[in-house]
């Protein structure tokens, strides 16, 4: 399953790298949690379009890339140490972040992700 299970990250980051919402959601079970470690967990797909909308592009020339440090996988979980680049306007943040993805029937059930906010907060204002 590894590789079936990276495949679904792969299109999920993609789909941020793309500016494709709805490839994005298409990635996620109905009832999937996604847990922005320093925030509250958002269940549903509902919550989970809310939530990364956020972080979505608001233009074309706004860009969200997901750069990949180390990923690994075993079995239905995926793990990716990565640089989270966000570039809005005269804006730029570069945040760490680790990954973890549970799949199950070949979508994301679970996402965290773990990263400081305040480093993220610091360099958007």
């Amino acid at each position: 399953m590894s590789n079936q299970a990276e495949q679904i990250v792969t299109q999920l980051i993609k789909g941020f790298e793309n500016h494709d919402l709805e490839s994005i959601m298409s990635c996620f079970t109905d009832d999937a949690i996604y847990h922005n470690m320093p925030l509250k967990p958002v269940s549903g797909k509902a919550e989970i379009r809310a939530t990364i909308q956020q972080f979505m592009p608001k233009s074309k020339e706004d860009k969200v890339i997901f750069k990949i440090v180390h990923s690994l996988s075993n079995g239905n979980i995926v793990i990716n140490e990565r640089v989270d680049i966000f570039e809005t306007g005269a804006k730029h943040a570069e945040l760490p972040v680790v990954g973890v993805f549970e799949i199950r029937d070949g979508k994301i059930a679970k996402w965290r992700d773990y990263f400081d906010m305040q480093s993220f907060t610091k360099q958007m204002a």
